[in-house]
């Protein structure tokens, strides 16, 4: 009997020392899959920094961070392409955030602030302080928008964003949360207030209705410095929150009754994380108009590429939409150079064949 109880639990310290070696790969993979998007992503920005319609050598940009010597090459690096990439790495993060948070509460992989209507939601909110509140206006000389009250469009931006999220879980709770109900909730509210906002185009005057469709394009390079310092506060404070609670999201990940039975407060944690990625939408789409599927091929990309824990799911869907993002604003700025596209048109280029891809498999079984 000795022999065989030995054997037996020598067997069993082989398979637990293989499960715990396995496991330390597996941590040591993602953590080099993080740090190579990080890399990836700070390469882009150097790029960046030494691409775009004015012409300025990368030893000039350099320069231009220790010495004002050269004043073209300053003010294209400080008020030009500096905000631009910093909009697009802090704009993605926060976007990607929102997307990862819907599609764990909400158990609905193709969820994200474009597809479930939250952003056309908060744009029209924002639309609503443009031309009520005059809080944008047309400068004719560079044909751009300029926000003249930045915070009074976040705000009706966030008001937006937050009716439509309130409707969408009061659905969910409705139907179960069911994939289904999520995706139709979303079809609707996106008519709607784009509905909404055709009919606030029909009413405003030529300039406000220019001004309501090219801030709708999506464009980083409307960003100041003012608005970045709080673009990032934002998204740095529900990064936090988001990844204090990321064994809660592990836990409704295994349903609402395992969660419940873990000491998770399900209904807390759901309302608190859908506010902030309410907050995380309505401010960059305040500040840079509607950038589209960032929030949706983020997550999806990271998830089949390092699972589903929260640990590393929320800060490599954050890093990964920075990259998608900075990526897709520096394609738009050098593919037609001078010529400058708009960044959403990029993004949906990255996320349509996706969204087509998760339906063609059955998000529902994701």
């Amino acid at each position: 009997m000795m022999p065989k109880n030995k054997g037996h639990q020598d067997l069993e310290e082989m398979n637990r020392n293989k499960s715990i070696t396995l496991y330390k790969n597996r941590v040591r993979r993602n953590k080099l899959i993080i740090l190579t998007f990080i890399a990836s992503t700070v390469i882009i920005a150097f790029y960046a920094l030494n691409k775009g319609a004015a012409p300025t050598a990368f030893i000039e940009i350099i320069n231009a961070f220790f010495h004002s010597n050269d004043e073209l090459a300053a003010i294209v690096l400080w008020n030009i392409r500096m905000p631009r990439i910093l909009a697009g790495i802090f704009a993605g993060a926060g976007l990607a955030l929102a997307g990862c948070v819907m599609q764990t509460n909400l158990r609905n992989p193709l969820a994200s602030p474009s597809t479930l209507g939250i952003s056309g939601a908060a744009a029209f909110g924002a639309n609503i302080a443009i031309v009520f509140f005059n809080a944008g206006v047309v400068r004719n000389s560079s044909e751009a928008v300029m926000i003249s009250n930045p915070y009074l469009v976040t705000i009706c931006a966030f008001v937006g964003a937050v009716i439509a999220m309130f409707f969408i879980l009061l659905i969910a709770r409705i139907k179960s949360f069911s994939p289904e109900s999520i995706v139709l909730a979303g079809v609707a509210f996106s008519s709607l207030f784009s509905a909404g906002s055709t009919l606030i185009q029909y009413f405003a005057s030529d300039y406000q209705v220019a001004a309501m469709v090219f801030w709708t394009f999506g464009d980083l390079g409307r960003i100041s410095w003012s608005e970045l310092k709080l673009l990032f506060l934002v998204t740095a404070a529900a990064c936090v929150y988001v990844f204090f609670h990321r064994w809660d999201y592990n836990a409704i990940d295994s349903g609402e009754e395992s969660a419940r039975s873990l000491g998770v407060d399900v209904s807390k944690v759901r309302f608190e994380s859908m506010f902030a990625a309410s907050l995380l939408t309505a401010i960059s789409v305040s500040f840079m108009g509607i950038i589209g599927f960032v929030g949706l091929v983020a997550p999806q990309m990271m998830k089949r590429l390092l699972g589903a824990d929260h640990r590393f799911l929320i800060p490599a869907s954050a890093i990964m939409g920075s990259f998608l993002l900075l990526l897709s604003d520096t394609i738009a700025r050098t593919l037609l150079s001078p010529v400058v596209l708009p960044v959403g048109v990029i993004t949906s280029f990255f996320g349509a064949p996706l969204f087509l891809f998760l339906l063609v498999r059955g998000y529902s079984k994701t």
